[in-house]
């Protein structure tokens, strides 16, 4: 009996993708994972608290605030892709997982706040 291989539909292409995406994260020594958890970590809790400690200082309010991340994440992908041409350093590494766990926090602020 022959294995049969899995049809080269595009949820396989986008589940294998999201596989070596997720082993490339967990690649390394335990230094290097330690470091990339850390950035995700610290990306959620500055997420989190940006709005609270920085939403008085700012005069456009809550809207300001979100426009300027989008802004300066926005700046930051595009910046990224036109500087990484092949696998991404661990500087990189850390500044997207900072950036993730940042979008995250602010999804999920939005998310509990119902706005």
């Amino acid at each position: 009996m022959t294995s049969l291989l899995p049809q080269r539909t595009r949820f396989q292409r986008v589940s294998a993708g999201l596989a070596e995406a997720l082993s490339a994260q967990l690649r390394g020594g335990w230094r290097h994972r330690s470091v990339v958890l850390l950035a995700l970590l610290l990306g959620f809790y500055a997420g989190g608290n940006v709005t609270s400690y920085v939403l008085p200082l700012f005069p456009g309010g809550r809207p300001a605030i979100v426009l300027t991340l989008v802004l300066a994440l926005e700046l930051l992908v595009r910046l990224r892709s036109r500087m990484v041409q092949g696998v991404p350093s661990l500087g990189w590494r850390i500044a997207d997982n900072l950036r993730i766990g940042l979008v995250y926090a602010l999804v999920l602020e939005a998310y509990k706040l119902g706005t």
